[in-house]
């Protein structure tokens, strides 16, 4: 399974992607994460549905730094396979 997940709020800057980082390897997902442009993190992972739904969980809380006030979920059966979880520039 797949999540395409995108994090908005203040998640720049603050040390947000790191914190996906060490929760996807919690989870051992495997995808990546990375800063857009608009000020919004983009977060790919694959896994087990239920270990994805948990992750999103956190995702919603983030690190104390951070403040995030919205994400959005696009789930989808294809996976792309990733082999690692990555930070992605």
């Amino acid at each position: 399974m797949k999540a395409e997940i995108i994090v908005q709020g203040v998640v720049q800057g603050v040390g947000y992607r790191f914190f996906v980082m060490n929760q996807a390897r919690l989870y051992d997902l495997k995808g990546y994460v990375r800063n857009m442009d608009d000020g919004t993190v983009e977060v790919v992972a694959e896994g087990d549905k239920g270990v994805l739904k948990d992750f999103v969980g956190h995702l919603k809380i983030g690190p104390v730094s951070a403040h995030v006030t919205g994400v959005k979920v696009k789930w989808s059966e294809q996976e792309q396979g990733f082999t690692e979880f990555r930070l992605q520039h």
